[in-house]
């Protein structure tokens, strides 16, 4: 497999407003990609719209639909074929974590977290992934997290969410082998986005510096363009390696060093 060749295809990108969704969305119509914009705000969404159209001539449609409720694979492909378009690559980028002890979270923002960080990337690449592999020259990106590589005392929920997401897609990579759709789970390390601010405290980031969505995406985009694209990649040479001691050290060590870092200042 060579690079991916994104003219004439249609890519569709959750959580596009902002952050890694919005910097996937420049990257890939500066690749020559169409898209669909999905996400709540579509007054930020019409403003990236028009900021691509005029900067690269590339077809944007704008979907504002709330992930958090039932049904939104089915739902988007509803939208699309209402549109007549012809989706050939899938980034699921959209998510959010919350912060503070399991205990004491609130049942319902449970919920909404569960439904867009799991039930959502799930029930939307199954929604899309038949389409994809008859195209057989998209791509299919769940973004995951750092998050997925060890338990998360006081982003519990969001650790597990995001180690559904890794070993959901990866699993999907092995399955799409050899019908020419390539997929990729993306795990981002403390990012510079609106995620803190959503979460509500950055010691969620464990003192780490933040990483520019910008090159977190080249991440993504060169792995994909590798001969043989990995199942997943770790953006960053430091969160690798954090991640391979994870992987080595006693899962006890593990735990409480993570437990230790978010419960710096609390």
């Amino acid at each position: 497999m060579t690079a991916v060749d994104y003219h004439g295809q249609t890519t569709l990108i959750t959580g596009a407003s902002a952050g890694l969704g919005a910097e996937f969305a420049r990257q890939l119509a500066a690749r020559g990609s169409d898209l669909v914009l999905v996400a709540r705000r579509r007054d930020r969404l019409e403003a990236l719209a028009g900021e691509l159209r005029d900067r690269h001539r590339v077809r944007v449609h704008v979907l504002a639909v709330d992930l958090a409720e039932a049904d939104p694979g089915q739902r988007l492909v509803g939208q699309v074929d209402q549109l007549g378009l012809h989706v050939t690559s899938v980034i699921n980028n959209a998510g959010f974590g919350t912060f503070g002890l399991f205990h004491e979270a609130d049942p319902a923002r449970m919920r909404q977290e569960i439904a867009v960080d799991v039930t959502a990337v799930a029930d939307i690449s199954r929604a899309f992934i038949e389409r994809l592999r008859t195209a057989g020259r998209g791509v299919l990106v769940n973004v995951a997290s750092m998050a997925a590589y060890q338990p998360n005392p006081r982003m519990a929920l969001y650790g597990a969410t995001k180690a559904f997401v890794l070993s959901l897609t990866e699993a999907l990579w092995e399955e799409s082998r050899g019908t020419g759709l390539r997929v990729l789970a993306l795990s981002p390390g403390a990012t510079r986005t609106e995620f803190f601010e959503v979460v509500g405290t950055d010691r969620a980031a464990g003192g780490t510096r933040l990483a520019a969505p910008v090159d977190v995406v080249r991440a993504a985009l060169a792995a994909l363009d590798r001969r043989n694209p990995p199942p997943s990649v770790i953006a960053g040479r430091m969160n690798r390696v954090m991640a391979s001691l994870a992987r080595l050290a006693p899962r006890r060590q593990v735990i409480r060093a993570v437990g230790r870092m978010t419960a710096a200042g609390a």
